[in-house]
């Protein structure tokens, strides 16, 4: 049986709909070099033989919120159904992937899909919001919904080659990432969170005195966490880690087998309707880019992770 997809949205600066389309379809190389994503088709490319295209699933039906950018979406990456609204999908595809990353927009879209208990993803950040927050977490329990970075499955964080099984006990992870905190930041919060299986914690954040968003996250076992989102800059995916015995630098480079493993991750939670990693770390993850944005420069927050159901923050000057 092939699973069949929706994918929906599109906005400013991210291109997530045309790449995770064609991991999932292949692509036309013709028509991608006229969708204005020179730098996915770059990578498209330079994938492994036979990599483009996951066995079992098809994006048949696709919708953004303008119709000329959701032409060029099917007809680079084969979709063979142009919607002209989102709803449009219900009753025809088995799963939904919401590809677009301001969180303010996914409650709205996710909520018929759910409801219909059709399978969503959804681009990272899920949500800033309190209430949508404690709205989808019963679906994030259940295998019905999936948030996260791609980078939370990047290929260096298990490379060999990166030293990170030989540094002994970590005291001290840094991470710099160009633009802001809320859709860059989070790239770098989810490969360490994700790397750390942070499920109940309680920790210190604090922002830092600099020109750009700076910040540090101590968790209860004394580990730092620094994380530096530079702005304007260079495009930059790096994190340190600092431990007893030796240290690690990565880049995160490969946006291809980070996003295909993410998408692979998703069909199989369709296929079980089970979450493919603990829940909790997505609303960790939530509460750092929440509690972030009410920080100025100079204050702290002590946020506390008993359970799924009982988080909160408290903010005190530091």
């Amino acid at each position: 049986m092939v699973i069949k997809v929706g994918i929906a949205g599109i906005s400013e600066a991210n291109g997530h709909p045309f790449s995770f389309s064609a991991i999932i379809n292949g692509f036309d190389e013709h028509e991608f070099s006229k969708s204005g994503w020179p730098n996915i088709l770059k990578y498209l490319k330079e994938a492994p033989d036979g990599q483009n295209g996951i066995d079992g699933a098809q994006v048949t039906h696709a919708w953004t919120q303008d119709p000329v950018s959701t032409a060029a979406l099917c007809a680079s990456s084969k979709i063979q159904n142009q919607c002209g609204n989102l709803l449009e999908m219900l009753g025809e595809v088995d799963a939904l992937i919401i590809a677009r990353d301001d969180w303010e927009n996914h409650f709205e879209m996710a909520k018929p899909f759910l409801e219909n208990n059709i399978p969503v993803f959804v681009d990272k950040p899920l949500s800033l919001n309190n209430a949508e927050i404690e709205y989808f977490i019963p679906f994030l329990i259940s295998g019905k919904l999936m948030s996260c970075s791609g980078f939370r499955f990047a290929k260096e964080l298990n490379d060999p080659n990166n030293n990170l099984l030989n540094i002994g006990s970590l005291k001290l992870i840094s991470g710099v990432v160009v633009n802001d905190m809320d859709k860059y930041g989070i790239h770098l919060l989810e490969a360490v969170i994700g790397l750390l299986h942070v499920e109940e914690a309680s920790f210190i954040l604090s922002r830092k005195h600099t020109t750009h968003e700076s910040f540090s996250i101590e968790f209860e076992n004394g580990l730092v966490f620094n994380l530096d989102c530079l702005g304007s800059h260079k495009k930059v995916f790096h994190l340190s880690f600092f431990g007893s015995e030796a240290e690690a630098h990565i880049e995160l480079q490969d946006n291809f087998f980070a996003f295909k493993r993410t998408l692979e991750k998703f069909l199989k939670m369709v296929k079980e309707n089970k979450p493919p990693f603990n829940p909790n770390e997505t609303i960790i993850l939530m509460r750092i880019l929440q509690a972030s944005k009410f920080l100025q420069k100079g204050e702290s927050t002590e946020i506390f992770f008993n359970r799924l159901e009982n988080l909160e923050g408290n903010l005190s000057r530091g």
